[in-house]
């Protein structure tokens, strides 16, 4: 029986190139989407090029198609192996990070950083905890929440690090901390019931949302996600890594 993993997010970026590596795995994954019609498109893509996809409506916001979404893949697949995390938003819209003037904390506006953390972080609370009765039925079930280097309190709070040359963020990077933070608390819940839990910084992308400034195609940036998504029962749990390993809290 292959394995099942659902990706949210999946239509476009290190989404759907999670799902396409899956897919060349064997998996039959499940692509989740805001939108039906970009949703089956990315699907039917996958499908083309070999690999078993099917769309899943899903709004990580909406707990309503959470829920839907839940039953759904419990009518037709019966369980879930793994759950990629990876629907998120900067707040921003599509600018580079240099360009992120409304994320700095002192003219935020709170209904912004309100609407990041539904996302990003209450977000994948929904999902998660939808998914749980349906990872449970898994052998070797694994849980990916896809996080960012910026993330990393380590990283910004260095005044000679890597994130000096970037505007302060009320919004995103604060989302992502908490995501780290709640990655933790889900891997400790489950420790010993085998479902390994880790965060992934996909590094620096070329996606819609920095506005093609990544240096990263989304195939080199989905592959730690993948990794963390297929480990085995020996793997790390409660860890936040990169392609190059572990990275700083």
């Amino acid at each position: 029986m292959s394995k099942i993993a659902l990706v949210t997010g999946a239509n476009k970026g290190i989404g759907r190139a999670a799902a396409e590596q899956l897919a060349a795995l064997g998996m039959t994954v499940l692509l989740g989407a805001r939108d039906p019609h970009r949703g089956e498109e990315a699907a039917a893509g996958i499908r083309a090029a070999g690999g078993d996809a099917h769309a899943v409506v899903l709004d990580v916001t909406d707990h309503a198609v959470v829920r839907a979404a839940a039953e759904q893949i419990e009518a037709r697949f019966g369980h879930l192996d793994v759950l990629i995390n990876n629907a998120g938003i900067t707040g921003s819209g599509q600018v580079s990070p240099l360009d992120a003037t409304d994320q700095i904390p002192s003219g935020v506006e709170l209904d912004m950083v309100c609407a990041v953390f539904e996302t990003n972080v209450f977000g994948v609370i929904a999902v998660t905890n939808a998914m749980l009765p349906l990872l449970r039925r898994s052998p070797a079930p694994r849980i990916v929440n896809v996080s960012s280097h910026a993330a990393s309190l380590t990283l910004n709070s260095d005044p000679e690090g890597p994130f000096t040359a970037l505007l302060p963020s009320a919004a995103y990077s604060p989302s992502k901390s908490a995501l780290s933070a709640l990655t933790v608390q889900y891997a400790n819940e489950f420790r010993e019931d085998g479902i390994l839990v880790n965060a992934a910084a996909p590094g620096f992308v070329d996606t819609d949302s920095n506005n093609h400034t990544g240096h990263l195609t989304p195939a080199q940036g989905a592959a730690v996600l993948v990794r963390l998504a297929t480990l085995g029962a020996d793997g790390p749990t409660a860890g936040f890594f990169s392609a190059d390993g572990p990275v700083p809290w």
